[in-house]
Parts: structure tokens; sequence; C-alpha cells
């Protein structure tokens, strides 16, 4: 099991970073449709090895012994059925969340095997439609979050903010999959309701990098990191090395949906005092656990001076709202942009006999000044939101306000003196 902050594996699928976090589906691929035949009596072996591992695990690790309340016996009762009989992996993995939704814990999820693949492979060279999708209230009901430059989804016109509403005929799901070469039908209906189909071919583009530092505004150091992965903390320390004291520091975390414990307390140890306590995570036994900056930033020694802004948004969560909360209280910098999503406790991934993948809640986590960000966020400092409309347009207010903030009246919070 790995100790992260991450939000549940499928909430945000990114299709047009690389094929792993890629996906549009093909007709023809098994995870694709879900038919009205009954499971194998494999497929049904396999289906109760899945829902007993996942049940077990709740019962067994939630940081909560009480489970919120809920009768965890009646909830096997209810949904071990339906689980036997869901006749493939799609049915399967949407008992199983309806299960876990009883938790209402954001982390609390099983991933697909699909998902998993592509999360394993999401910062590879793969084959891509350019979307990213985010899901909404229901698991058919998802939104074009972003689209990737010089993909075959920007070629054919799609734009953020759409909904998607099938693949091949079929509703979307963590479980498609798409290949090179391989043209699927998208049905997406636009921001004026009108019905838009569109058929795209997936092909081979280089991956994204999960960090990028952005040097093209002068004075100002832009930090971009899609989310929490191993070696960001080195890498924050290289890109912080000789930086001259007149440079701003932006570390945008917009739509990052967390990661590793380990590397959020890296990248807080660029900014906070070696030893500073920053956080207090607490697990079902009860005992407190104090976390403080005593990460890997590289070969820095000690924390940087300059000024930082951290740009967050709804799409924040685990780590990326962890991190600007941290920032925040040591006022050590300005946060800008929109609430988090407020989804803030540590999970744990286990695997599951499938080759799925279980996340779970494994303790509770306060900020140093005893804040919960749990169901709450973390409320910027500079509200500063940016529209559908901007987004298309390539227009960033959110940035332009924290390079204000930080050129400002709000400098002070930004250095900590």
């Amino acid at each position: 099991m790995r100790l992260s902050f991450s939000a549940r594996l499928f909430g945000v699928l990114l299709l047009g970073l690389p094929m792993g976090q890629a996906a549009a589906a093909d007709a023809a691929h098994p995870g694709a449709a879900v038919v009205a035949a009954g499971p194998t009596r494999q497929q049904a072996r396999l289906n109760q090895q899945v829902f007993d591992r996942v049940w077990d695990e709740v019962r067994r690790g939630y940081y909560d012994p009480s489970l919120h309340g809920v009768d965890w016996g009646v909830a096997r009762a209810q949904f071990r059925p339906q689980a036997l009989a869901a006749p493939d992996e799609r049915a399967l993995y949407r008992v199983l969340n309806a299960m876990l939704d009883l938790l209402d814990d954001g982390h609390a999820a099983a991933s697909p095997p699909a998902a998993v693949r592509r999360q394993e492979a999401q910062f590879a060279r793969r084959a891509v439609m350019g979307l990213t999708l985010m899901l909404g209230a229901t698991p058919d009901d998802w939104t074009v979050e972003r689209v990737r430059p010089g993909s075959p989804a920007e070629a054919a016109g799609v734009q953020i903010g759409w909904a998607l509403n099938s693949v091949d005929g079929q509703p979307w799901g963590p479980d498609v999959e798409t290949f090179d070469g391989r043209p699927v039908r998208l049905v997406l209906t636009d921001e004026t309701g009108q019905r838009r189909e569109i058929t795209l071919t997936p092909r081979i583009m280089e991956a994204v990098q999960p960090f990028v530092a952005d040097t093209s505004r002068p004075g100002v150091l832009v930090l971009r990191v899609e989310q929490f992965d191993k070696g960001l903390g080195p890498w924050m320390g290289s890109a912080l090395e000789g930086l001259p004291p007149d440079v701003d520091v932006v570390l945008d975390l917009r739509g990052n949906p967390g990661g590793r414990l380990m590397e959020a307390e890296s990248v807080l140890t660029c900014f906070l005092p070696r030893g500073q306590a920053w956080a207090t995570r607490t697990g079902r036994t009860g005992r407190a656990v104090v976390l403080r900056a005593a990460g890997n930033c590289g070969d820095r020694r000690d924390p940087l001076a300059n000024p930082v802004a951290v740009l967050v948004d709804q799409g924040s969560r685990s780590a990326a709202e962890l991190t600007p909360a941290a920032l925040q209280e040591a006022r050590r910098g300005i946060v800008v942009g929109e609430r988090t999503g407020g989804s803030v406790l540590i999970a744990q991934e286990t695997n599951l006999p499938d080759g799925g993948r279980l996340t779970l809640s494994r303790a509770d986590f306060v900020t140093a000044g005893g804040m919960r960000l749990e169901k709450r966020g973390v409320t910027p400092d500079v509200a500063a939101p940016r529209t559908v409309a901007q987004r298309r347009a390539g227009d960033d207010p959110t940035l332009e306000a924290a390079i204000a903030a930080l050129r400002g009246r709000d400098r002070a919070a930004a250095t900590g003196l």
C-alpha cells in the first residue's frame, strides 16, 4: 500500500496527457459496453474475491472505526449479491463504488484495472485523443476540462466545458481504453445544448511532463505541478536553485488531484524552515503524529526566501490543498484563485485481486493551526476565478492576479516577513 493524498483515481481522467490517463473506447473492447448477460462462473468467483477484499479493508482499516455511522454489515448484505451478479468489470466497479459512497469520503474509491493502467502510464508516450474529463455527480456525467494543444481533439474542434455523452454508443467510463489509429465516435453536448457528433482517431503523442518550470514572464518563475508524483521535491529544489532574490515564485496547483504525502512534505520543505510543524495526522487508533518540514528539496538546505503565491481552484484536491493551507497558515505564501475541493484525508492504495485498486482513507488530517480541511477546502487570500470563456481564449486572470498580489500590498504575506 502506498501512502498518498490522491483523490479518486477516475475522478479526473487525463485523456490528453498520455494514453494511460487518456482514453476513449473502441466499441469492440470488452470494457466498452455493459451487457445484460450474467457473469461466467469464473467472473462471479473473481467478483466475490474483489468485493470481499474491499469490504474487509474498509471494516478493518478505515480511519474512522465507526465508519461515520454506516452499518457495514447491512451494506454487505445489500451490495454483495449485486457484485457477484455483475456481468463485467464496469458493472462490478459501479457496485463497489456505490457501496463506498456510503462513507461520504472523496478518497474512498475502487478503480477498475483499466483505470489503474492509465494511472500508472499517465506520463508515458502513448496514443491519446487529447481530452481531460472531469467526473460530475453521477458515473455517466463527464465534462471536458482540458483540450491538449496539437491533439486530435483540438483538431476536431472539441471545446472546454462540453459534456461527453457517449463513446462508440456507450457511456464513458474508467474502464474504456483507446488505441493508436483506431477511430472512436464521440457524442457531446455544447454549452448551448446542441448535440455534437465527432469521430476522432487517437494517435501517439509525446508524454506531458508532470512538472514544468515557466520563465517566460520577466521577474516571475511559474512552477506548474500536474500532481504530487515521485521526484517532485528534488525537481523543485533544482528549479529554485540560484534563483535571484527579485524573482517571484508562483506554484500552480490548479486541477491537481493530489498524490504522494512525501512529495507534499518535500515541496513544503523548499519554503518552510526545516523541522517546522505543518500538520497533524490521526489514524484509526487515535494516535496523533505531527508532520514537519523534513522532506527532500534537492540540494537546498535553507528554505527559499523569495515571495510565493499558490494558484488553486475547485479541482485542487488533497496534497494540492494541504500545501497551500500550510503556506497560508505560516504566512509564507499568498493563495490565489477559487476555494479548493475539500478532499483532504490521508489515503492508502491497496491492490485488488483482478488488478484494480482500492483507495481508502487511513488517517484524518488537520493543519498546524488545527483546521480540518475535509469537506471545507482552502479559501484563497485573493479570489480570482477563471471562466470557461477565458480558458478557451487562453486568458489567465488567476495568474495575473497572483503576480499583481506578489508585487503589491500582499507581498509581506508571500515572504513571511
